[in-house]
């Protein structure tokens, strides 16, 4: 049994963790947040992830996983560590890589025997090998150590499940002496034939990188499709399903929406972008993936007045405020934008999310916002409705209920849930996206 130490518990760290475990490793899962550690040795996970709490509490029972706030300890018992901390964008629009650089420092002045040092945080390139250079200067005592890059493909509710069935397994090495441990502690995937691509550090950095800014580009594209397809009066949802029977584009990603947020999305593309520039390589379709999302956000609010007029004092019942389903995460989410613009122009917010209430809060005082106890109640006496994320409970919502608490019929379905003649027959006045 590998004994494996994960540094961060975030959505990365803690999935790769609870991952680990119950491929059968004994994972240390350590974090400097002391609340998050005590709430996870009670079996309860500090993230809404689908999966997530029944796993944690059966590898928990099992002694197969723990929690710990004690870096040095982890890092002197592990035989492999993974670096799993933040990177958040900084203000230039690159990753923050103080905290792994932080942690690699740590892992250095502590090495006690030959580690395997396994990056899972999204860094750019070249960053692993100045995780090498930092932990051999910290490395005193000259112990023998490998630094991989083992980059994560999870999506945000679907974390756990992307884990352990994943498309890739993607090993980046400067030598090939851990490549055999790291198909050995990802051995149920190896055996399962789950494609694994050995390749160097900076290639395995820039892989990461790459196929987020793919995906949000198609994101992207489809939404200026969904705004075309408004102007010209065709259908948006049909085009997308023809285009995505095209075997060499695939309907992934292809269903157009109020614009894409999260953690990973509108962080990596500005990295990347930020990096490219640096390099004299400007990346043209991904700078104009940002700018296209933006644009979205905004669009979404056009829409609305263009329906609606003047905002003023109008009562409007957001659905949904995560950046998408089954997550809490509202992190550049479209719903925050969205919001705060008609904010601005004096509407009153009313909100509800099934999730994301908890973060919501931080974000805007009760005085701003109210939030509602669930969507009936968030939308009573509300001059329009404003679906944003695509919530199962939002996809079948009593409309005759819905009609008669409102003050007027307005309904703004940004994730085309919907059929308008359902919704006009109604009686109410009904906008989607690019339909």
């Amino acid at each position: 049994m590998f004994k494996i130490s994960v540094i961060g518990t975030g959505y990365v760290g803690l999935t790769t963790g609870i991952g680990l475990a119950n491929f059968g490793s004994s994972v240390l899962c350590l974090d400097i947040d002391e609340a998050k550690i005590h709430q996870l040795n009670q079996g309860l996970s500090p993230i809404y992830e689908p999966g997530m709490d029944g796993l944690l509490k059966e590898n928990v029972t099992a002694g197969r996983l723990r929690f710990s706030t004690d870096l040095t300890q982890g890092v002197q018992w592990a035989d492999i560590i993974f670096i799993a901390v933040g990177t958040p964008q900084a203000e230039d629009g690159q990753a923050d890589l103080s905290a792994v650089e932080a942690t690699a420092a740590l892992i250095g002045a502590h090495l006690n025997g030959y580690k395997i040092i396994i990056t899972k945080s999204t860094v750019p390139v070249g960053s692993n090998e100045k995780i090498r250079a930092i932990i051999d200067d910290c490395n005193e005592r000259g112990h023998p150590f490998d630094v991989v890059s083992n980059p994560e493909f999870l999506r945000e509710g679907r974390a756990v499940y992307d884990f352990l069935h994943p498309d890739r397994v993607v090993i980046g090495v400067d030598n090939h002496r851990p490549v055999d441990t790291l198909k050995q502690i990802y051995r149920p995937l190896y055996l399962n034939e789950v494609p694994f691509i050995v390749t160097d550090l900076r290639t395995a950095e820039l892989i990461k990188y790459a196929s987020n800014s793919f995906l949000a580009m198609k994101v992207a594209f489809i939404n200026e499709m969904s705004r075309l397809c408004d102007v010209i009066g065709a259908d948006v949802q049909q085009l997308a399903i023809a285009v995505g029977k095209d075997g060499r584009i695939g309907g992934k990603f292809l269903h157009p929406g109020p614009g894409f947020g999260g953690s990973c999305f509108p962080k990596d593309t500005a990295a990347l972008m930020a990096f490219a520039r640096e390099k004299g390589m400007p990346l043209g379709l991904v700078e104009e993936t940002i700018a296209s999302n933006r644009r979205q956000k905004e669009f979404i609010v056009t829409k609305i007045k263009q329906r609606m007029g003047a905002v003023t004092g109008l009562r409007f019942a957001v659905l949904g405020l995560a950046f998408k389903s089954e997550t809490d995460d509202m992190r550049e989410s479209a719903a925050i934008t969205i919001i705060d613009q008609l904010l601005d122009e004096g509407a009153i917010i009313r909100a509800y999310d099934p999730q994301a209430m908890k973060n919501a809060k931080k974000l805007w005082d009760t005085d701003q916002v109210y939030f509602g106890r669930d969507e009936y109640d968030t939308i009573e006496q509300a001059d329009a409705v404003v679906i944003l994320t695509e919530w199962n409970q939002f996809r079948n919502l009593d409309i005759p209920r819905i009609k008669s608490a409102m003050r007027q019929p307005f309904f703004f379905d940004f994730r085309n849930i919907y059929q308008r003649k359902q919704m006009e027959d109604y009686g109410l006045v009904y906008e989607c996206i690019g339909r």
